[in-house]
């Protein structure tokens, strides 16, 4: 365990960051080794099958994490108010609602995958295997939500390192697995997709075991699975309000991707190319402003107010000079990797990818103050706001899909995300200066969970 409330910010920030940050990128890596590896040995049009169904599992599976994740601010604020028992009380809750959304969702999307990909307008030379494919990750869905379960927990009393190694482990397990299904086998896409949940299913079995093992402070006792009525209550707000900001934001996805899907199968393969390298270059930001969920988080339970704006200062900082880094390496390295992972030299796919990646990449410098705005603003219990900002977002990508991608084809794709971050970082900042953070916020959640006792 690790307490946030203790050091200097930025260096506490950014120890607690890399662990997170490695941890999303060798996620990311079993998700490019699917493209890889299923594009050198079934085919571009596979690659497209790919990436026509991943707005879905990626919607699916980050409701899941974005649940878990709400579950953690509670269980991290508890941490910081050296709280034991409630923090037992809400690792239970967590427990129990995550196993119910999972089954829902499960279910659900096993009903209605098919009318969703018709909905989507996937092509037809594709849609089999589409289907097929998702499917399979669909129901490897529980396998996702043991890691995240136990992975958030973690994270909540500031052990970022264990989920990093259990990640590590199943990325190598995933390449391997792959290779296997789907070179020396020839499962196809089918063998790829079995690949993933096989590796998802160790990596959740891992981490479990070691949080059974070496945390058995975290584990609830016999009285402590019984929850009060507030105490669920305050689960379910916060878990929704981060689930349904990724959740939110991925229906307005599902939308753009409708749209990128007519433009043709050539375009849905240079958009998955390039949103795989895209989402590496998101995650060194993205995961510093998730750093600040369980930083503000620990901190608002420590009622160390002062310092909670000092860390969001230094966050701010350090996603900029991040930042400058990732434009230098997209302009330098971007072309080259899109032609790796593709393994094809058709000018208007590699053209269209690596235009997606460079208009984008510009940005990063007004996504790394929203990642570190809107996470911070969940860590102090402000739920409210990153809703409203996830809401705008879903707007404005399906505003795009109607008018800017008829209009401007594929390049109206690339601009729609620096335009609705542009107006989501307006928003976030607005709503944090416009409201300062008081003393007497520290003691929100605390007095929730005592007066439903």
């Amino acid at each position: 365990m690790k307490d946030l409330t203790k050091g200097y910010p930025a260096k506490v920030i950014l120890m607690f960051t890399i662990p997170l940050m490695l941890g999303s990128i060798f996620q990311q890596l079993y998700n490019m080794a699917d493209s890889k590896i299923v594009s050198t040995f079934v085919g571009t049009g596979a690659l497209a099958a790919v990436g026509a169904t991943s707005v879905i599992s990626n919607t699916l599976i980050g409701f899941i994490n974005g649940l878990t994740q709400g579950f953690a601010i509670l269980i991290a604020n508890s941490f910081g108010a050296k709280d034991e028992k409630r923090m037992r009380h809400y690792v239970a809750g967590t427990v129990i609602l995550t196993a119910g959304v999972t089954v829902f969702l499960t279910v659900f999307g096993m009903a209605f995958i098919e009318p969703i990909l018709r909905l989507l307008k996937t092509p037809e030379d594709i849609f089999g295997s589409a289907l097929s494919y998702v499917k399979i990750i669909i129901m490897g869905v529980v396998f996702t939500a043991i890691y995240n379960v136990c992975a958030n927990v973690l994270r909540a009393v500031g052990d970022s390192k264990t989920p990093l190694y259990c990640l590590m482990a199943a990325v190598a397990a995933n390449i391997l697995l792959d290779l296997l299904f789907v070179a020396v086998f020839d499962w196809g896409i089918k063998g790829a997709a079995y690949a993933t949940i096989l590796a998802q299913a160790m990596c959740g079995i891992l981490c479990a075991a070691y949080a059974l093992i070496k945390f058995k402070n975290l584990i609830p006792k016999r009285d402590e699975w019984k929850l009060t009525g507030v105490q669920y209550r305050e689960l379910v707000t916060t878990g929704l309000s981060m689930g349904l900001m990724g959740c939110i934001v991925n229906i307005g996805t599902i939308v753009l991707q409708g749209a990128i899907n007519s433009l043709g199968t050539k375009i849905v393969a240079a958009h998955t190319a390039g949103r795989r390298v895209f989402e590496i270059l998101m995650i060194i930001i993205f995961t510093t402003g998730l750093s600040m969920t369980t930083f503000v988080s620990q901190n608002m339970g420590a009622g160390k107010i002062s310092r909670i704006k000092q860390g969001i200062r230094h966050a701010m900082v350090i996603v900029s000079l991040e930042t400058t880094v990732l434009v230098v390496i997209c302009l330098l390295f971007g072309e080259p990797v899109v032609r790796w992972l593709t393994n094809t030299t058709d000018r208007e796919i590699m053209d269209a990818a690596v235009m997606y990646i460079r208009v984008g990449i510009v940005f990063f410098y007004v996504l790394g103050p929203l990642f570190v705005l809107r996470c911070s603003l969940q860590g102090m219990g402000r739920k409210i706001i990153p809703v409203c900002s996830s809401i705008l977002e879903m707007v404005l990508k399906v505003l795009s899909a109607k008018f800017l991608v008829p209009a401007l084809a594929y390049f109206g794709v690339a601009l729609t995300e620096p335009i609705s971050w542009i107006a989501m970082t307006l928003l976030l900042a607005a709503a944090y200066f416009a409201k300062p953070l008081e003393k007497e916020e520290k003691i929100t959640v605390v007095s929730a969970y005592k007066s439903g006792k």
